[in-house]
């Protein structure tokens, strides 16, 4: 089963290399396309930038580190999912969005000058230009984070209720 996750982990790779390479191919570099505009107002753009930090610019110019940090975040996730570790499908879901984002700009790194292509640009709430990458690994992250949560919570709330039946019973043969 984990082999579905990693095949979809490189179709989602796919998808953002071809989304990379359409923009690429069709535009120069830090030329916008308009694509939802009202008026003056832009809504969503295209706009073709090069990003060589993390989210929000982080770590600019820290190449090597990224590169490092990022290969072994995704070394350690598919030994996870290859060892069968992770074994519910919503973590396999969420750690193969993890994957694909973080080999989708993994790969603009090591053969770009340590520049990833950003592309994606929500002009109207004045957000950084992003990427598909960028947008599977954050997703791939936020499923995660409200999964773990979620199953910290059920198990509080199934430890409570064992340690109240432990309780009541000790108090009846007592």
């Amino acid at each position: 089963m984990q082999y579905i996750w990693l095949l979809i982990s490189a179709a989602l790779i796919g998808v953002d290399r071809l989304t990379k390479w359409i923009v690429v191919s069709n535009m120069e570099l830090n030329n916008t396309i308009h694509i939802i505009k009202f008026g003056d107002t832009e809504f969503l753009n295209i706009y073709y930038c090069l990003n060589n930090g993390a989210a929000f610019s982080k770590l600019s110019g820290q190449t090597i580190l990224l590169i490092v940090l990022t290969s072994i975040i995704i070394l350690g996730l598919l030994v996870l999912m290859v060892t069968k570790r992770i074994k519910r499908p919503i973590y396999m879901l969420a750690v193969s969005l993890i994957i694909a984002g973080g080999i989708g700009n993994l790969i603009d790194r090591v053969f770009n000058n340590g520049q990833v292509v950003d592309f994606i640009d929500f002009r109207i709430i004045n957000f950084p230009v992003f990427n598909f990458a960028d947008i599977c690994a954050v997703c791939g992250a936020i499923i995660l984070m409200i999964v773990v949560v979620v199953d910290e919570i059920r198990e509080k709330k199934h430890k409570k209720t064992v340690d109240n039946a432990e309780n009541n019973s000790d108090d009846t043969n007592n």
